[in-house]
């Protein structure tokens, strides 16, 4: 998973698909931001047309959005343009949705922010508009936010749709009707247990069975062969984002693979446990592709 808004270029984008394509990474997913958290002189490509861009120039990579903001986008334009990523890509898109929470990108380009509870009120009315425009012909729909009036499907019942939250009601509701996955944003091992108990009781009370719904998280993940290349990940990882390489390990080790291979194997062994399918990891300094080749190579094999 790579933060788009910290300066990712185009070429940078088509250097982590070849990167993933070729050391054998299943999954490249973005977030989906128009301006960075620490510095907002850095490239911001649009995660849509990115998506698009990499969809015709790879053949195998599942790609898709940890979380598209429910509040920058009508249902029915971000439904179209997955749908159209998804026939570019010949079926590898999965549509992440989320609530939004970076207020400060709502002010710079004009987003109305709106409350907690309003956001995640939008974000159920979205979910079940997109999840209704992939899968039927026609959709009617009048909600407290949307109209759609027998509005044309558009024939993708195969598209998945990702929810992102923290486990709280207003993004489990709308995951447990629409979605195919809930991905947890990271949190300690306590926290993730916590979160996965909450969606297997809204599983529960939906009558759906969890089994059906796929469970992932988002995990900040710095790792290396060794101590030293552990430090020189955190070094690259801190210089981007203003931190101390050993606040890094110690900071993102308590939420996420950080270490060795072994180490990093043996804490998403103990999410895989919790009853988590797959872990969207964070790779903070984009232009590292040795670390994606670690990965691809190394890591993923042995929690496969």
């Amino acid at each position: 998973m790579i933060e788009g808004q910290e300066g990712v270029t185009w070429d940078d984008w088509v250097a982590l698909a070849s990167a993933c394509e070729e050391h054998g990474v299943e999954a490249l997913f973005r977030s989906d931001h128009y301006v960075s958290g620490c510095d907002e002189t850095r490239t911001v490509l649009d995660a849509w047309a990115t998506i698009a861009g990499l969809a015709a120039r790879t053949t195998r990579l599942e790609l898709g959005t940890l979380v598209s903001p429910v509040t920058f986008r009508h249902p029915a334009v971000l439904a179209r343009a997955a749908a159209t990523a998804d026939e570019i890509s010949n079926g590898r898109i999965t549509l992440g949705m989320g609530a939004g929470w970076m207020k400060r990108e709502h002010e710079a380009y004009g987003f109305d922010f709106g409350t907690a509870g309003e956001r995640v009120a939008h974000l159920a009315e979205q979910v079940e508009i997109v999840h209704r425009l992939f899968r039927e012909e026609h959709v009617d729909f009048e909600g407290t936010r949307y109209r759609l009036q027998d509005a044309p499907g558009l024939r993708r019942p195969k598209l998945r749709i990702l929810v992102g939250g923290s486990a709280k009601p207003g993004t489990t509701g709308p995951a447990v009707r629409f979605a195919d996955e809930y991905n947890a944003l990271f949190g300690t091992l306590d926290e993730v247990r916590q979160r996965k108990q909450a969606l297997d009781e809204d599983c529960e009370r939906a009558g759906r069975d969890s089994a059906t719904l796929r469970y992932s998280l988002m995990a900040p993940c710095v790792v290396a062969r060794d101590e030293r290349g552990l430090l020189e990940s955190a070094r690259r990882v801190g210089a981007r984002f203003g931190r101390d390489p050993q606040e890094v390990i110690e900071r993102y080790g308590e939420r996420g693979p950080v270490g060795t291979v072994q180490q990093a194997v043996e804490r998403l062994k103990e999410i895989e446990k919790i009853g988590y399918e797959r872990v969207m990891l964070q790779h903070l300094a984009h232009q590292d592709l040795e670390t994606v080749a670690l990965i691809g190579r190394e890591l993923a094999p042995a929690v496969a």
